[in-house]
């Protein structure tokens, strides 16, 4: 009897205690700085092996830069917000996570024009911008409001050593669509010796090379349906 209480009680010190594998048994939150953005975060425990995750990303940049003669002035919005399901299949801090983007607010927008006295071209077809009245514009690149995303990372938001602080990273990618490219010109181009002046907004050859042109970048920016994200953070749970 008293080998067999033994034997339990050896049987019962040795086991490892189970930390932080109920669901709902804990909470981390956290900050993270990637493709994506600035972001913060939260997380709980489903099971031993699965966490869920939800954060939220911004970040904002402007630029200018000249392509074609033609000057943009643009601005990067990065607002996203995101839900994840981080499955750690030796309960560990290697995981398998996959989830989605319920919200990609992501946009680049911006103004155009083209000083006048100044050559640009659509489509390979040279103008001149109009000294009395130069072209000007607006462009804009958008995406899917929402899409779903696939990640691999190391550490756990939640230790389940029992340890309150982690320092989780992930590499993987959203499939946020085809972007959506917009460019609308307006003002006066001339031929490139300065004789034949037509409006922007109303000549059919203009607005066909514009078109086209709109087209040429739109296929430029197609591999950016596949988004990649890449993260670093810090997470405290309790």
């Amino acid at each position: 009897m008293t080998g067999a209480a033994a034997g339990n009680g050896g049987t019962t010190h040795g086991a490892a205690p189970a930390i932080h594998t109920a669901p709902f048994s804990a909470l981390a939150v956290g900050v993270r700085v990637g493709l994506l953005g600035i972001g913060f975060e939260a997380a709980t425990p489903l099971s031993e092996h699965l966490n869920l995750r939800a954060g939220a990303n911004f970040f904002s940049y402007n630029d200018t830069f000249t392509t074609n003669g033609i000057v943009y002035s643009g601005n990067l919005h990065l607002r996203s917000a995101d839900a994840t399901l981080d499955w750690y299949p030796w309960a560990k801090g290697f995981r398998v996570s996959g989830g989605a983007l319920l919200y990609n607010g992501n946009n680049i927008t911006g103004n155009a024009n083209v000083p006048g006295g100044n050559t640009f071209s659509l489509n390979d077809v040279e103008y001149l911008s109009s000294t009395a009245d130069p072209v000007t514009g607006n462009a804009s690149l958008k995406f899917n409001e929402a899409a779903p995303k696939l990640t691999v990372g190391w550490g756990n938001h939640i230790p389940r050593s029992g340890r309150h602080f982690s320092f989780p990273m992930e590499i993987g990618f959203a499939y946020i669509g085809d972007p959506k490219l917009v460019l609308n010109l307006e003002g006066t181009a001339c031929d490139p010796q300065g004789l034949i002046c037509e409006d922007v907004a109303t000549n059919e050859e203009i607005q066909s090379n514009l078109k086209a042109q709109q087209e040429k970048y739109q296929k430029d920016a197609d591999p950016a349906r596949f988004y990649p994200i890449i993260s670093a953070g810090f997470a405290f749970s309790f």
